[in-house]
């Protein structure tokens, strides 16, 4: 089979923008982004249960409360997509990163202030779920935009390698994120607790400035002036006008898109969580106890090796397919799963990070070409809100609710990891049906296009969808 075709940009705007200076935005903002929501993800694991919520309550109940707050920014992050997506679908890519980047900025530095449950009690707990709903609303509206500028601005076979720029915000963040807080564990578990779990919130003030300084400095992408230029002159000629609410027009024409789009992203998004923090709660609950320094080292250098093979990942997909790329990462994880947890109860430090860094490494084949699959979907004045839809009704049903799942599994078996993993095994080889299939789409979508144009095969980037049947 050949390759799958990439999105390719429409022509170059007149301001010649860099497509490696749009690239390097989107991961400026994404890694920020995605550093804030990381910080959270790893103190619930390790913090918020002790320090949010009543020292009466059993630990799996305080273990399950502080995951339960993880979980509320997930409900938000579909209205996230939908009122950012119209606003960049209307207004620009550029003006809605720079207002989702402030939005989580803002939020994360406010947690890192927050009085304990022994300070205020319960008001404590209810504060952090305002600020995490807050974070879930801005990181909604957010990866579209950055997947967008960096996939717009892409040369013609190349989307999947530019797109995947935005997706290693997601590995830089986390690096940052357990690197961090692997730093202020250094100061023992006293300190920590008291002080040190603060500072890793207090300091993305200083990471949002940097990414304002480059986003605000970001020129609109060349999709958008085109599509603008469209619909000015359908106006002008008196045809239709552009769209109103581009939400309208995703659920008519291209609710399919959305829902394969939804399962196909389930293991790079929910899965992530599983074996992440909810790993981290696994490994240092009471059955295990195992260091919280060393799980959080081997998260760290997972997270950098993500960084370095996503990239590569993405080249290769531009040259054999997306689709290809993205079905081997999967059917990786389904063999790893087991192993990933069963090295928890041999307590070697050797075998434990190197069953981290093997999972990691086939997860980072799902994380860069998952932009490029998702534009082919959806026509360019609607874009924005399609794959912010996509990414984000996955992210609320599976991420947010995976570490939930599986804590509640694990306590349900004993305190056994096998169901967690089975459950990471499940939807992952659902992941590899519905990737197959969001690719048939995309082929068949792009031959309908062309056999209607008379014309050679091209990705239709800026024609709407062709229906086709589920």
């Amino acid at each position: 089979m050949s390759p799958s075709p990439s999105p390719s940009p429409s022509p170059r705007s007149t301001t010649g923008q860099s497509p490696y200076r749009a690239a390097v935005a989107a991961l400026a903002g994404t890694s920020i982004e995605w550093y804030d929501f990381y910080a959270f993800a790893t103190a619930a694991a390790i913090v918020f249960n002790d320090v949010f919520f009543p020292p009466d309550m059993s630990p799996y109940l305080r273990t399950l409360s502080a995951f339960a707050t993880f979980a509320v920014g997930f409900l938000l992050r579909p209205l996230g997509g939908i009122v950012f997506g119209h606003i960049g679908d209307r207004v620009g890519r550029k003006k809605t990163l720079v207002i989702t980047l402030v939005m989580m900025g803002v939020a994360s530095f406010a947690i890192g202030l927050l009085p304990t449950y022994a300070q205020v009690g319960a008001l404590a707990p209810i504060l952090l779920i305002v600020l995490r709903l807050v974070q879930g609303v801005a990181i909604g509206g957010e990866w579209g935009g950055a997947v967008l500028i960096a996939v717009e601005n892409a040369p013609r076979g190349k989307a999947a390698f530019f797109g995947s720029f935005a997706q290693l915000g997601s590995s830089v963040g986390a690096l940052l994120s357990t690197g961090a807080f692997s730093l202020m564990n250094l100061f023992g578990h006293d300190a920590f607790m008291s002080w040190g779990w603060r500072v890793p919130f207090l300091a993305s003030a200083v990471l949002v400035i940097v990414g304002l300084v480059v986003r605000v400095k970001l020129e609109e992408s060349p999709v958008m002036e085109e599509v603008r230029r469209e619909q000015q002159a359908k106006q002008a000629d008196g045809g239709e006008e552009e769209t109103k609410l581009p939400v309208v027009e995703v659920f008519q024409k291209a609710w399919r898109t959305v829902l394969i789009g939804v399962f196909a992203l389930a293991t790079a998004t929910g899965g992530y969580y599983v074996v992440t923090s909810f790993l981290l709660s696994y490994g240092t609950g009471d059955d295990l106890r195992l260091s919280e320094s060393m799980l959080l080292n081997g998260l760290t250098l997972a997270a950098f090796l993500e960084l370095l093979v996503t990239p590569w990942l993405s080249w290769l997909a531009d040259r054999v397919g997306s689709h290809k790329v993205v079905i081997a990462g999967l059917a990786g994880v389904v063999v790893l799963s087991l192993p990933q947890f069963m090295v928890l109860g041999t307590g070697s430090v050797l075998l434990i990070w190197l069953m981290m860094l093997a999972m990691r490494l086939v997860m980072s084949a799902l994380y860069g070409p998952i932009a490029s699959i998702l534009v082919e979907g959806f026509a360019p004045h609607v874009r924005y809100t399609g794959i912010s839809l996509s990414y984000q009704i996955c992210n609320m049903i599976f991420g947010g609710l995976a570490p939930l799942a599986a804590v509640s599994l694990a306590a349900a078996a004993g305190g056994h990891y096998w169901p967690p993993a089975v459950m990471l095994m499940a939807i992952s080889a659902i992941g590899i049906v519905c990737t197959a299939r969001l690719h048939r789409l995309g082929k068949a979508q792009t031959q309908a296009q062309a056999q209607a144009s008379d014309g050679p095969t091209e990705p239709p980037m800026t024609h709407k969808p062709v229906p086709t049947a589920l």
